[in-house]
């Protein structure tokens, strides 16, 4: 490896994206943050990767499941409740999680620290609907579970059951 090569420097080339520690759009929703550090406009739209820190005891989306993309979930730190179907799996760090499409999925953080997990999105489609949620609340709307749904809804994405 050249000592070129092993520089921090921001890389020239206009084609390559490069997203520093603290950079990339935030996204609040409730206790969870997230930072989009690929939107999928640097990927002809086939891949989208967040950073998200979900605090204590935060829950997560209704069960749903995506019609038109995969999603991966790797987990930085702290520990995070998938449930899949009927099935809990608490993912520590360290850990990746695979979501195919139709697979009935979500996820919580049940513990007392806050969990850090990086999600993909293959491809970008789902990274608008967090923009969506951030708009209900920026407009003063609560963020329920219909909430949720609807903005599903439009990003092909379906709640795994009937609404309650």
């Amino acid at each position: 490896m050249t000592d070129e090569a092993r520089t921090s420097e921001p890389l020239a080339d206009p084609a390559v994206l490069v997203v520093g520690p603290g950079e990339g759009e935030t996204i609040v929703l409730g206790t969870t943050r997230m930072r989009v550090l690929e939107d999928g406009s640097h990927t002809g739209h086939r891949l989208a990767i967040a950073q998200s820190v979900l605090a204590p005891h935060t829950q997560g989306p209704p069960q749903h499941r995506h019609a038109q993309h995969d999603e991966g979930f790797y987990i930085l730190s702290g520990t995070v409740r998938f449930t899949v179907g009927d099935k809990d799996y608490d993912a520590t760090t360290g850990t990746l999680v695979m979501v195919p499409p139709g697979t009935p999925h979500t996820f919580a953080n049940p513990a007392d620290q806050p969990a850090v997990m990086l999600s993909t999105f293959t491809p970008d489609l789902y990274v608008q609907y967090f923009r969506d949620l951030q708009e209900v609340l920026a407009d003063g709307r609560p963020l329920t579970r219909q909430a949720n749904i609807d903005a599903m809804s439009r990003y092909a994405t379906d709640p795994a059951a009937d609404p309650a």
